[in-house]
């Protein structure tokens, strides 16, 4: 029996392990898996549905391209209603824009297309340019402008006389497919609350129990009662508590790595949720009343999770006299993460804001106790819980108030000049080549060339990394060359009816479609959808010529190579030197906020948002570059950037409104001043701090109220030096970063301090 039963056993546990695993793929296999399913699956039916619509109206209004309506709805299509609704309004605005230029530039270039082509290359570097430049779907006015103008002269270089019914046929169909996409997705959309107050509110509890865990840990440290701890949470703070353990020196200290993914998972989150509150705006208008007091908020938020892993390299040498403040603030983030349980707090949010103000009070009480140690431990503790305690309230006040504040402070944009440049670049680059090449070599499908890498770079411009971007942009554009020949050759020449024409292209547009928001194969699968319907030739009326079919096709691989070869031979990305740059700025921002004039007026919600859009950028081109780099050192040094920052505000309220001993006030400017050299010489910078801080504590004092003035600044001063002397590499200008690849410093971490160059020695 034991001969039988082994064969068998031998090819039955396999296939009995191979089903399972066919099973647990299955969409069938978890709810949260249905769920996306089922959401897939009706933006597909959605998409489809109006493309059959669009394309009928085209071809029922006699537009000369009626597939362009089919590409507007394949680029405007978005599950978000708002979303759709926002990048239709500014896909239109462009369009109108490119047909204006498209008419310009060929009335005055019609006898000289050397010159034609220049101006062609000049707008679309521009286009390219703007397009890095605007957020979320605003970019897409400046894509559109770009391939717009090439969309309409092309049909138009043959006969140039017939460029403005050209560019009339070019808004019709993006017009009708606009429309269709709008009404298709709003009737078919459940029209229901928007759930990015929901999310916001839960970002707000993320971010308190992100900070409880830094408290209840600290304050397990510094005494031993224990406290009883959430389930969830206890392995990381085993963790913390042994990591405090093994720490000794005053330094920036690395964190355990469950604590760096929870929050690298929190950041994420904060921006996914900036551009959902901007397609809500546009699809509600008391979203849109909020919108400002939201963006703050959220920026609030992303403020206090940056600012607590260089919080925590304040304490390394806090003792037991800081137990009762940690203690204080373990237990209120403990009761507002009891009150956030169920949502209703976002409708009523006055009984956390009064426990908020509460724990202040307490601190304060615990500021001005006469048997409180004036230590300067203790003083950092006291002044960086008070701040975190005050940013919380605000960001809670931002949240939920349904007023529009009249003073709002405004997040300017920050705009990466050189990636722009080099976007643009690109852009005028490949249009140029592409001008020439047809102008040169007499291409009979020239114009397609160039409609296809102005129109790939223009999409490109709007991507983090373009030039890591456009071979999955190619490949997607060439995966349309072999459905396009299946398309000419089994369904069209079969189809006696507009019924049969859509489902055809239902067919082959059904896996792209599907797989656009997938998070590898998305812009292949949109490049694939995209420039698929681009060579298909349905026009209206429909006629097959397989010599022209097959050049088109020919045309679209040379297009494709071209788009590869111009982004990462021609003009490569390179990140390190984009983070250097994105270092050199955070450096020269806190700087400035150091140097500012006293009497200038100053917010600091914006000094941070610039400065966090600066850091998410750095983070990105930091996950670009695979090897020879202290990339965790580095997001931290940035997040010890913003802290710095924080602690430069407050010593500026100090030197302009406290009641500091003029002689004090006079060292503290000095001290501010010092951050003159902080790119040249940070350990300079740090021994001016300390030595004005020695200087302060000497200043005999009378009254208690300037004792503890001088002891607060004396402890931020402190504070400063310590984060500087932390990660001098990352301010000093010739830090690891700032050096090439291969350079013998390049691969230093962050905390080293960089040779000065008139010291190099060997």
């Amino acid at each position: 029996m034991s001969t039988q039963v082994e064969p068998r056993t031998h090819w039955v546990l396999p296939l009995r392990a191979a089903l399972q695993g066919v099973l647990n793929a299955t969409p069938f296999a978890d709810d949260a898996r249905w769920a996306a399913f089922l959401r897939t699956g009706a933006y597909t039916a959605r998409t489809l549905l109006a493309i059959g619509i669009a394309v009928f109206c085209a071809f029922m209004f006699q537009l000369q391209s009626p597939l362009s309506a089919a590409t507007t709805v394949l680029i405007v299509a978005n599950p978000t209603v708002g979303a759709m609704v926002s990048k239709s309004l500014w896909r239109v605005v462009g369009t109108i824009i490119g047909a204006t230029i498209a008419v310009g530039v060929m009335a005055v270039f019609v006898q000289a297309p050397v010159l034609y082509f220049a101006a062609l290359s000049v707008f679309v570097g521009i286009a390219c340019a703007v397009a890095t430049f605007l957020r979320f779907f605003r970019s897409y006015a400046a894509v559109l402008v770009g391939y717009t103008i090439v969309i309409i002269a092309a049909p138009a270089f043959a006969e140039p006389e017939n460029i403005f019914l050209s560019a009339m046929s070019r808004l019709s169909a993006v017009v009708v497919g606009v429309v269709v996409t709008a009404f298709v997705f709003m009737a078919t959309s459940p029209r229901k609350p928007s759930g990015v107050l929901a999310k916001l509110g839960d970002a707000f509890r993320d971010t308190i129990r992100h900070a409880w865990i830094f408290h209840i840990a600290e304050s397990e440290r510094t005494t031993t009662h224990a406290t009883n701890a959430p389930t969830g949470d206890e392995a990381v703070l085993e963790l913390l508590e042994k990591r405090e353990e093994a720490e000794t020196a005053p330094s920036f200290r690395n964190l355990p790595q469950p604590v760096y993914d929870s929050r690298a998972k929190l950041l994420a989150h904060m921006a996914g949720l900036a551009p959902a509150i901007e397609y809500a705006a546009a699809d509600d208008p008391d979203m849109l009343a909020r919108i400002g007091n939201l963006r703050l908020g959220l920026s609030r938020l992303t403020g206090l999770i940056v600012s607590y892993h260089p919080y925590w390299l304040t304490l390394a040498e806090a003792g037991d006299e800081t137990h009762g403040v940690h203690a204080l603030m373990a237990d209120t983030l403990a009761r507002i993460l009891d009150m956030t349980e169920t949502p209703a707090w976002l409708e009523n949010p006055a009984p956390l804001s009064a426990c908020l103000h509460d724990a202040l009070k307490a601190l304060e009480h615990l500021t001005r106790d006469p048997a409180t140690p004036l230590a300067p431990a203790m003083l950092a503790a006291l002044d960086n819980t008070r701040d975190a305690l005050v940013q919380m309230d605000l960001a809670l006040y931002n949240l939920t108030s349904l007023r529009r504040e009249k003073a709002r402070a405004a997040i300017v944009p920050y705009l990466e000049w050189p990636m722009a440049l080099r976007n643009g670049a690109r852009g005028a680059a490949i249009a140029m080549l592409a001008g020439m090449l047809w102008y040169v070599f007499h291409w009979s499908t020239g114009p397609l060339l160039i409609l296809y890498v102005v129109a790939a770079s223009s999409l490109l411009a709007t991507l983090p990394s373009a030039a890591k971007a456009s071979p999955m942009m190619a490949a997607g554009t060439a995966l349309g060359v072999p459905a396009g020949f299946l398309c000419h050759t089994l369904a069209l020449p079969r189809i006696d009816g507009y019924p049969l024409l859509w489902l055809s292209l239902c067919v082959f547009l059904l896996p792209g479609v599907w797989l656009q928001f997938h998070p590898k194969l998305g812009l292949p699968a949109f490049g694939y959808v995209v420039f698929f319907l681009m060579m298909l030739s349905i026009n209206n009326p429909i006629t097959y010529n397989d010599l022209e079919l097959t050049n088109n096709w020919m045309t679209m691989l040379a297009a494709c190579a071209l788009l590869a070869i111009v982004f990462r031979v021609i003009l490569p990305a390179d990140h390190r030197l984009d983070a250097a740059r994105l270092v050199t700025s955070l450096s020269r921002g806190v700087q400035k906020l150091a140097r500012a004039p006293h009497d200038r007026a100053m917010q600091w919600v914006a000094w941070e948002g610039l400065q966090l859009q600066k850091i998410s950028r750095l983070m990105m081109r930091l996950s670009f570059i695979p090897t020879g780099l202290d990339r965790q050192g580095y997001t931290d040094a940035a997040f010890a950037a913003l802290s710095l920052g924080r602690l430069i505000v407050r010593l500026r309220w100090n030197a302009t409104h406290a009641s500091l001993d003029p002689l004090a006030r006079r060292t503290l400017d000095a001290a501010l001043e010092s951050f003159s050299t902080l790119r040249q010489d940070p350990a300079a910078t740090a021994d001016t701090l300390r030595k004005a801080s020695f200087a302060i504590r000497s200043i005999p004092h009378e009254e208690q109220g300037l004792a503890l003035t001088r002891e607060r600044t004396v402890s931020c001063l402190e504070q400063a030096a310590n984060i500087i002397m932390a990660v001098p590499g990352f301010f000093h200008h010739n830090g690891p970063i700032q050096h090439p690849m291969q350079a013998r410093r390049a691969a230093e971490p962050v905390s080293t301090m960089p040779e000065q160059p008139g010291l190099r020695l060997g």
